[in-house]
């Protein structure tokens, strides 16, 4: 460096061509090899990743003639060369119909073997593998530290194979205040995460899947730097090693504070909500609710049944559930799973077989 007719000039010598260069290097080449690892990324896992459209009837009266059809997507990742694609509970638990597209395009049925609402997690089974796919490999999610890197690929407002990328924020153990789903352990991200995104996969660097994405925190409904998925250790844990039997309906849980205005016997109950045409609830006789309502801050459909027990357990409490959970995976092609239920004031037991 000189000064020169009141100027400083840097002067390139031999001496410090060598030291500029590895300066340049320094600031410019590390961008763009994140760029490019993070490109060969999504070409590498991009094939294991699928589009999921469901279809199903909702009851508009009592007496099931009416139905109204409604559409929904969201995403998954194909898990297992048998056909096995991992989701969010949320997309497929009452879904009539559900369907599977493909990075090159083909669209498959599927029907769903397993779910955990209480987890928001669910498995797929294709009704057959494309020839191209690619099957997703799992990651350990607790190797994963808060700040690390990770990558979200899904089909937000349905724009398949859409690559979103941001950190880690938080680890949250199952239970922990605050969260809907009480059974699994969840990573919090600043991932942009949307309406279409749901059940997709969240990849580490390595390309292994860490996580499922769930829902987000948001004011104005769009993402706003709040979003959540399941981690794959618990993935693993819940739905994978021990997999609960899919119930095909949906339930709001009536609390002490609702108990008392449905007159229940007991302290809670699970109001239903929706039953899957084919599910195990459909076969069980369960009647949907019908005729929306609003409770004080409660917002439901009510009219259908209530579930006060299951194989003599009474529901309502997070303890139950496991227990009930537990049980009912346990059981056998061909065993019983008896239902007591609430309809229209009267106390009814309903009962199906388990086909599995």
């Amino acid at each position: 460096r000189k000064r020169h007719k009141g100027r400083w000039r840097v002067l390139v010598t031999r001496r410090n061509v060598r030291p500029l260069a590895l300066l340049f290097l320094l600031f410019a080449y590390p961008a763009h090899a994140s760029e490019t690892a993070i490109a060969d990324l999504f070409d590498s896992v991009n094939k294991s990743v699928v589009l999921i459209r469901t279809f199903e009837h909702t009851a508009i009266s009592r007496n099931g003639i009416a139905f109204v059809p409604v559409a929904d997507q969201g995403s998954g990742v194909l898990v297992s060369k048998s056909g096995d694609v991992l989701t969010a509970a949320h997309l497929v638990q009452v879904a009539d119909v559900v369907r599977v597209r493909f990075a090159g395009g083909a669209e498959i049925g599927a029907k769903v073997i397993t779910s955990d609402p209480a987890a928001d997690l669910a498995l797929l089974r294709l009704d057959r593998v494309p020839e191209d796919a690619l099957v997703a490999k799992m990651g350990n999610s607790d190797a994963v530290r808060v700040g690390q890197r990770a990558l979200v690929i899904g089909a937000p407002y349905g724009l398949s194979h859409t690559l979103t990328t941001g950190h880690i924020s938080a680890r949250h153990a199952p239970g922990s205040p605050g969260m809907p789903h009480n059974l699994a352990e969840f990573f919090q991200s600043d991932i942009a995460i949307n309406r279409g995104n749901s059940g997709g996969p969240m990849f580490n660097m390595n390309g292994e899947v860490i996580g499922v994405v769930s829902y987000i925190l948001s004011q104005s409904g769009g993402f706003e730097g709040v979003g959540f998925a399941v981690t794959s250790n618990s993935i693993e844990e819940l739905l994978l090693a021990n997999r609960p039997p899919w119930s095909g309906i949906s339930v709001y849980n009536l609390d002490p504070s609702l108990a008392g205005i449905f007159n229940l016997p007991q302290e809670a109950g699970l109001l239903v909500q929706r039953v899957a045409q084919g599910s195990p609830g459909e076969r069980l006789g369960l009647s949907p609710s019908y005729l929306p309502a609003k409770i004080g801050k409660y917002q439901l459909m009510v009219g259908g049944d209530i579930i006060l027990k299951v194989n003599g357990t009474p529901v309502g409490s997070v303890e139950a559930y496991r227990k009930i959970r537990q049980h009912i995976a346990g059981l056998k092609n061909g065993q019983t799973v008896t239902v007591e239920i609430l309809r229209q004031g009267q106390i009814t037991t309903l009962s199906t077989v388990i086909q599995k």
